[in-house]
């Protein structure tokens, strides 16, 4: 399936709530990815709440965005856990 971002939500310092197309949604904290000369710039708050949805996922005016499969990897959910955790205490089983 061809991932992208449905839905972004600025919730707070370097935190978006995100949907995906496939149903999963998430939070996501951006915080310690934000080095690098393209990211550097989103360490300013106002310039992060600036982003828009564009090319299936979360873009910067600056030309910063982030890969879907990344963002979808790397959200937390509603029950605090990543999938890639919950799949691997599934396979714990």
């Amino acid at each position: 399936m061809f991932m992208h971002v449905t839905q972004a939500k600025y919730i707070d310092e370097y935190r978006v709530w995100l949907c995906f197309n496939d149903g999963a949604e998430g939070e996501i904290d951006l915080a310690s990815e934000l080095y690098g000369e393209i990211f550097e710039p989103l360490k300013d708050k106002e310039f992060f709440k600036s982003f828009i949805l564009e090319g299936h996922t979360l873009s910067w005016s600056n030309g910063a965005d982030f890969a879907p499969e990344f963002l979808r990897e790397h959200i937390i959910a509603r029950d605090g856990m990543r999938d890639k955790e919950r799949t691997d205490r599934v396979s714990m089983k």
